[in-house]
């Protein structure tokens, strides 16, 4: 059970892949996040460092000024890729409909997931969508419970 689509290598806020499964139809599309923080203020750790107690510590050993400024160097281009705007980060959200009729808009989503990472091809979004499809699967069967629930009473005269 899982999306035979993929995402493209190049994704927009909007795009979205979806599969049938057992009737239902799940689509998991990309949602930009509204969260404003820069990628050095989400992440500890974003900047290289070469002091111990830091979270971006490179670690010791062999040649560690050039691993240093490798690592300076490829997060200073990632960097700027966020502020041109080549990447972004979005959450990736599933919605569940059962014969046209949504039964959930966000029966599942994962935020803070990056897009269009330097370097990347994005197969890590069909990894999430497909890793959020058994949550979406089972708050779909929770909302056909409400559904039916719903309709018993109605037909007891409820």
């Amino acid at each position: 059970m899982t999306f035979a689509e993929k995402f493209d290598s190049f994704v927009c806020e909007g795009d979205a892949i979806a599969c049938e499964i057992s009737g239902l139809e799940i689509v998991a599309r990309i949602v930009r996040d509204d969260c404003p923080d820069t990628p050095d203020e989400r992440q500890d750790g974003f900047w290289p460092s070469e002091y111990i107690g830091d979270p971006g510590f490179i670690g010791p050993g062999p040649n560690w000024r050039q691993r240093l400024a490798d690592a300076r160097k490829k997060a200073e281009a990632v960097m700027a890729a966020w502020c041109n705007g080549e990447w972004f980060y979005c959450g990736i959200v599933l919605s569940v409909a059962r014969e046209g009729v949504t039964l959930d808009e966000n029966a599942a989503s994962l935020w803070g997931v990056e897009a269009n990472y330097p370097g990347t091809d994005n197969s890590y979004l069909t990894e999430v969508a497909n890793e959020l499809l058994p949550e979406a699967l089972d708050a779909a069967r929770a909302a056909l419970a409400r559904l039916c629930a719903g309709r018993e009473q109605q037909a007891a005269g409820g």
